[in-house]
């Protein structure tokens, strides 16, 4: 199920006051919206096992955290 139109995104207040601070955020919020403010940070978002560095640009803002650090890795097989 999508969410509303007239919700704005989610954006995680503890993912802000650490975007003031420092350079790279680790963080487990996978479903936090990028926003303009995040452009040029590091994030190292959790796949589940380990943490993806993500480093944010514009053409990202508007999109989730989570669509740019997988959870499953490609699996191929030999011929």
């Amino acid at each position: 199920m999508s969410r509303s139109i007239w919700k704005p995104p989610f954006v995680s207040n503890k993912i802000i006051k650490k975007c003031y601070f420092k350079s790279n955020i680790k963080t487990w919020n996978r479903n936090t919206c990028i926003i303009p403010r995040f452009i040029g940070k590091i994030f190292e978002v959790h796949n589940g096992i380990t943490f993806i560095k993500v480093k944010v640009t514009p053409l990202m803002v508007g999109h989730k955290l989570g669509e740019f650090s997988f959870t499953r890795k490609p699996c191929n097989h030999s011929d």
